[in-house]
């Protein structure tokens, strides 16, 4: 740990700092059918839209009615991009003659992009065409972020709403998300991408001639396989940098190439570097502003933020810890500091941006359910991985993902608020709306699926050698947190990988589908009826009695009910895993 280092973090921290009210003022002006600066541009543009898709921007919708229009939404969004990709090699933009791809890859990436977890069990670069890279994924990188952002907009209208039956119209929220919010901001990050040198063009592969001949295995899995000469490298290319803006900007993370953001055509400075850790929690950490506005109560968003940035900041101060300590079983090795290296475990990591650049992406990118990676999670320490795991499991509300992140905690916010009520025997309130029964199982059906989906499949898929543990490529308590972070990951619609497991099985493509479907479909069924509930609901003074949800002692309270739920549902299988494994790196086993 350097001066450096945490001068970094500040720096960063500093900086979301900062976006923070500018981007929730804009996004609760644009929510709330304020003046903006863009309207002379985009105003037209969204009437065009609704003009030719029929939507009347005027009626609003019931809970039932927004469910079901972003349920039907997403399974034409699911049944297209299966059909892409099904259908590649006839496809136009495919110079490399690359094949359709296999149905039950089609369908994990389908469910994937449309869930916004861009969960990939496949190289990109060598299975993707420009025309499903643009047309699927990339087009899903925009709308299922902007239904993330349009689904915390109608939970905060319920939570603003009384005595109303109606949260929002889903085709206006999710067009003036995608064309106001997130369609300019790309465009402006694409162009500075770009000029820091990542590759936007529709050439084929260059094939290059390496200056020293290698030989290497003919069978990469079998060392003691024929020898072959490669003397030249195919570089791959493409559209990446009109990708990379959504991918991070959106909380996706689908990388445009296998190696993800460690790749240079995605990631080839520092500066690019930063704006891509900043993008993957600016939005989140706006909406907590446009919550504030929204609901007449800005110290309430305020004290929201301040919970997410308690975790964040206990999070990042462990990973970065843990890396810079370096792996005791490299005794031998130099892991100091010093003016030629960032010290620390640098085994999985780019040398251009060091222990401290990655812990604060390792840690951004699980906070956030975006999935990105500019270095490899399985060559983390064990409490390295166990940060990133924890960020994953907590239900990726420490700022989350683009919206998500937001009604995921609010979630939490509403059991933080009934546990209070019980402590001073009074009935819960929040924000003027007192919370029932059935305000309550909401929350914990939400809250609850997605461990159900992560502990169910990761049990079945570590005790059958059929077909889950013969995918890992580590065993013992390692290969254990391989198959708990792809399940975490699915169910969090996070889609980042741990490494290691060859998850590219139609085992795991069905099973890690599924654990997206449920970690982003029941998680929002639940909310949405909350939604509803709440805004029909009549407004009382506050008493005596009443809690208040702008106090440091509520936040303090909030990340306790986070940190204990996760605690209390995923300790044991952490234990496990990545805490029995440090225990045995301290004895110098490893895995």
């Amino acid at each position: 740990m350097t001066t450096n280092g945490w001068l970094q973090i500040l720096v960063f921290l500093g900086l979301l700092l900062a976006v923070t009210k500018p981007l929730g003022v804009f996004m609760a002006n644009v929510f709330e059918r304020r003046p903006t600066f863009l309207d002379p541009i985009l105003g037209p543009a969204e009437r065009l839209i609704y003009r030719v898709a029929g939507v009347d921007d005027t009626r609003e919708m019931r809970w039932t009615e927004y469910a079901g229009a972003l349920v039907g939404f997403s399974l034409v969004c699911v049944l297209a991009v299966f059909a892409i990709l099904r259908l590649q090699a006839f496809l136009p933009l495919n110079p490399q003659g690359l094949p359709g791809v296999a149905p039950d890859l089609a369908f994990n990436t389908a469910v994937s992009f449309v869930t916004n977890t861009n969960w990939q069990s496949y190289s990109g670069e060598s299975t993707m065409s420009y025309f499903s890279q643009m047309a699927a994924l990339t087009v899903q990188n925009f709308v299922s972020a902007a239904v993330g952002i349009a689904l915390a907009i109608a939970f905060v209208r319920g939570i603003a709403r009384k005595e109303s039956d109606t949260i929002g119209n889903f085709w206006v929220d999710m067009t003036r998300a995608g064309l106001w919010v997130l369609l300019p901001i790309c465009l402006i990050g694409s162009i500075f991408l770009v000029s820091q040198g990542v590759v936007q063009n529709l050439r084929p592969y260059d094939t290059a001639t390496l200056i020293e001949a290698q030989t290497v295995a003919a069978d990469p899995d079998d060392p003691e396989s024929a020898e072959t000469k490669v003397d030249t490298q195919t570089i791959a290319q493409g559209p990446v940098a009109s990708q990379e803006a959504i991918k991070q900007l959106g909380t996706n993370g689908g990388g445009f190439f296998n190696a993800n953001s460690a790749h240079p055509f995605e990631n080839p400075t520092p500066l690019a570097n930063l704006f891509a850790m900043l993008a993957i929690l600016a939005i989140s950490s706006g909406l907590t502003y446009t919550l504030g506005r929204m609901t007449g109560s800005q110290r309430h968003g305020w004290a929201v933020w301040a919970a997410m940035l308690v975790l964040f900041v206990v999070g990042l101060t462990s990973m970065y810890w843990a890396e810079s300590s370096g792996n005791p079983l490299l005794a031998g090795t130099d892991q100091t500091a010093s003016i030629m290296q960032s010290g620390g475990n640098m085994e999985g990591k780019e040398v251009r941006f060091g222990t401290t650049s990655t812990s604060i992406f390792g840690t951004s990118t699980t906070a956030a359910s975006c999935g990105a990676v500019n270095g490899m999670h399985a060559s983390m320490t064990p409490i390295g991985g166990l940060v990133a795991l924890a960020n994953i499991m907590l239900g990726e509300v420490v700022f989350g993902g683009v919206g998500a992140g937001l009604y995921g905690m609010l979630l939490f916010v509403v059991l933080t608020v009934f546990i209070a009520g019980l402590m001073v025997g009074r009935t819960p309130e929040y924000l003027g709306k007192k919370i029932d029964a059935f305000d309550v199982k909401m929350a914990m059906l939400a809250i609850l699926v997605s461990p159900l989906a992560i502990l169910v499949f990761a049990a079945i898929s570590s005790t059958s050698d059929t077909f889950g543990t013969s995918s890992l490529l580590n065993h013992g308590p390692h290969g254990l947190t391989e198959i708990l972070y792809a399940f975490s990951s699915a169910a969090g619609n996070n889609g980042s990988a741990f490494a290691g497991l060859s998850a590219n099985t139609l085992w795991y493509n069905t099973t890690l589908g599924i654990a997206m479907l449920l970690g982003r479909f029941f998680l929002i069924i639940p909310m949405l009826a909350l939604a509803g509930n709440l805004a029909r609901k009549k407004a009382v003074p506050p008493s005596a009695g009443t809690f208040p949800v702008t106090t440091p002692l509520f936040s303090t309270l909030l990340v306790s009910v986070v940190v204990i739920v996760g605690a209390l549902t995923f300790f044991p299988a952490l234990g496990l895993g990545p805490i029995v494994e440090h225990l045995l790196m301290l004895a110098g086993e490893t895995f």
